[in-house]
């Protein structure tokens, strides 16, 4: 199976120097699309012109979307930009792509803060019970199951989560990886870990209550 590596960028001068090295494991094994937003400072001057990069609107969803849609792998592998992957990141998706149509990692956070232990705890833990996982696990599909569902909603915010909830209505299996892919803390650091979790539960409910998602995006301060 061919796998294509979708990642949405934004203004990432300050991450993308640290994904990039953690692809190199990879790049020999996948294709691997960026997909800027309109970035406005060194971002895209720091990427390689090894790499495809590709120009759209600003917004994950959309950028995810048009990703997908340039890309030519059987298999589509959606990563943000703060990530880090294990170096056998392709063995591990090609792993689970032989049982299941969708998956994602587990995820990890190198903080030792003990809230952010908790996080990954209930992260982890949401994927077996809740059937429910987020982009900063590293979502992949099969490509015609993604499209098939129409890809990504494209909403401002919740589009990972309102992903998960037509899987999960569809009754898709949810397969995931044996190792990890790290992420970083950055939203938590700064707005304090443990009211950042609590505010992202709250969003969450909102979405679910059908609050308006315009005014759930002004709730979600960009930390960058």
């Amino acid at each position: 199976m061919k796998v294509s590596i979708i990642i949405p960028i934004y203004n990432e001068e300050k991450t993308i120097g640290r994904l990039l090295h953690t692809l190199e494991p990879v790049k020999g094994k996948a294709e691997i699309l960026f997909v800027d937003g309109g970035s406005t400072d060194r971002t895209l001057g720091m990427i390689p012109k090894e790499y495809t990069v590709i120009k759209g609107p600003k917004g994950r969803a959309w950028q995810m979307n048009l990703g997908a849609e340039k890309s030519t792998g059987s298999v589509l592998f959606f990563l943000h930009c703060d990530s880090e992957l294990p170096k056998d990141a392709i063995e591990q998706i090609e792993a689970v792509m032989r049982k299941y149509r969708v998956g994602c990692f587990g995820i990890a956070f190198h903080s030792k803060n003990i809230w952010m232990k908790c996080c990954q705890i209930i992260s982890n833990h949401r994927i077996k019970d809740r059937k429910v996982m987020f982009g900063d696990q590293g979502i992949f599909i099969r490509r015609k199951l993604f499209f098939e569902m129409g890809g990504f909603p494209e909403l401002p915010i919740m589009e990972d989560y309102q992903f998960s909830l037509t899987l999960k209505e569809m009754g898709v299996k949810i397969g995931i990886a044996k190792k990890r892919i790290y992420t970083s803390d950055r939203r938590f650091a700064e707005g304090g870990r443990l009211k950042v979790m609590w505010k992202m539960n709250r969003l969450r409910a909102m979405y679910r209550r059908g609050v308006e998602i315009e005014k759930i995006a002004k709730l979600y301060r960009d930390v960058r």
